[in-house]
């Protein structure tokens, strides 16, 4: 077994308080039933979207907002991810139950929407120390969290009305070109290996593939385990990226997550796939394709876009710590992810393998 317990939430950080009684108000009204607040607490996990824990008497919920200090009307689109979960809950049973998305941004300031809360294990890197579960368990969970993203990419876009997210054609390009201006967007410091990856992506698209439905943020600290077994997948959180396009762009994001003994700490410090029993990059890659019959010759490019990409995000929020928009020590280490992953997409464009 393992030293990790059910996900849990803690104090609320400074800076990010809620107005409890405004937010009583404004339930109560929309939903009678609801109950009470108690008591909201704050999870501790990830970077962009604030999640808070709403305590009743009867019931806990979860509260999804945007980070304070960007802009709401374009980032963290809330009714985007509220609307996802809408439409997958029918047709895909490991999400939580959608409650209520809030439009009026006078109760708090911005959109956010509420939904029950599952109950389950997070895998966080900072915790791969403290594991203690067999190579086999963790073989076993390994598999298991990649069958269930080529499930989500076998749901049928169009019975589903998942189609409706996005625009399938030209969706590579299209991200190709916009990540690259949001990382122009956001520039701070000189890292000239971010300009050759750039230039390197632009010439070297991959070939058309069918559309699929993707989570575009698919990694183990967003997916909630079974803790009486945790080859169990109960739940999958932050849908805030969902769209629809290629699916190995969503391939691509999980394996610029995946990790390996040989990379680099910082990498390490966000996951646990370094940790034995896990596939190695080319086993996600081969498994995945196995099961899906996708043409993976490409397979390249779309990891070293995902890594592009979460540079680009962890360049974004640095920027926001730089420029004081918030206050969250976590964000002043960022640059040093940045330079990491960085490093890590140029080396494997030399080599030209994962």
């Amino acid at each position: 077994m393992s030293d990790i317990n059910i996900d849990k939430s803690t104090q609320i950080r400074q800076g990010e308080e809620l107005n409890q009684d405004q937010l009583n108000e404004y339930l109560k009204a929309q939903i009678p039933d609801f109950g009470q607040i108690l008591g909201i607490e704050q999870f501790a996990g990830g970077f962009s979207n604030l999640t808070y824990l709403i305590k009743t008497a009867e019931k806990e919920y979860v509260l999804r907002r945007p980070p304070f200090g960007v802009n709401i009307k374009s980032a963290h689109d809330m009714e985007r991810e509220f609307k996802v979960l809408s439409l997958l809950k029918p047709h895909y049973p490991r999400v939580p139950q959608a409650v209520i998305f809030c439009k009026d941004v006078s109760v708090m300031g911005c959109q956010f929407y509420v939904m029950e809360r599952v109950n389950g294990v997070i895998f966080r890197g900072k915790d791969a120390l403290k594991m203690r579960i067999s190579e086999t368990t963790m073989r076993k969970i390994s598999e298991n969290l990649i069958d269930n993203l080529v499930d989500l990419h076998l749901l049928d876009i169009e019975k589903t009305g998942l189609i409706n997210l996005g625009k399938p054609e030209g969706y590579v390009q299209r991200q190709v070109e916009g990540w690259i201006g949001r990382y122009e967007k956001s520039l701070t410091d000189d890292i000239p290996a971010m300009i050759e990856i750039a230039d390197w992506m632009r010439a070297n698209m991959p070939r058309p593939q069918a559309p699929a439905f993707l989570h575009n943020d698919y990694k183990y600290d967003n997916v909630l385990l079974n803790p009486d077994n945790l080859t169990e997948i109960l739940g999958v959180l932050d849908w805030e990226m969902s769209t629809v396009g290629d699916p190995l762009m969503d391939l691509g994001a999980s394996l610029a997550y995946w990790c390996e003994d040989g990379d680099g700490q910082f990498l390490k410090s966000f996951n646990i796939t370094w940790l034995n029993g896990n596939l190695n990059r080319k086993e996600v890659v081969e498994r995945y394709a196995q099961k899906t019959n996708r043409d993976v010759t490409d397979i390249l490019f779309y990891y070293v876009f995902g890594l592009y990409k979460n540079t680009v995000i962890m360049q974004q929020i640095y920027a926001r710590w730089k420029a004081g928009l918030t206050k969250d020590p976590r964000f002043g280490g960022l640059i040093l992810g940045i330079q990491e992953l960085s490093k890590m997409a140029i080396q494997a464009i030399k080599r030209g393998d994962l």
